[in-house]
């Protein structure tokens, strides 16, 4: 099982939220495949603190970068139109929930509100 990764349990992780790293810990261990959205991976790298480059590279080439395509895109934009008014989904966040669906992965994320999308599934 393939599981795609929100920028915010990456955060954690590179936090050591002890938690987030157990889990994560857990789930690498049974094999299965992590992705990340390069959306998540542009909104890590524009956190970055000095020295934190290095154990930033090792941890996303631990997982796999899922592309997105006009498909994605185009999702993504469906879900603004639904959602932007009622739940203020910004882009980022409706461009992972898209790969997420059209991928056919659970997301993994800490905060649920910001996907309101009922045709997701999330990782518990």
């Amino acid at each position: 099982m393939s599981i795609l990764i929100d920028t915010d349990v990456l955060i954690e992780y590179l936090r050591d939220n002890e938690i987030v790293v157990q889990r994560f810990s857990t789930v690498f261990k049974k094999e299965r495949k992590l992705c990340f959205s390069p959306i998540t991976r542009a909104e890590i790298v524009a956190g970055l603190r000095k020295g934190e480059e290095e154990i930033t590279a090792r941890l996303f080439n631990l997982m796999e970068c899922l592309k997105i395509d006009d498909a994605v895109g185009h999702k993504a934009g469906e879900y603004m139109k639904s959602f932007r008014a009622s739940h203020s989904t910004e882009i980022a966040d409706a461009l992972i929930a898209a790969t997420a669906h059209l991928h056919d992965l659970p997301l993994w994320t800490l905060n649920k509100k910001h996907y309101p999308m009922k045709d997701i599934e999330f990782f518990a």
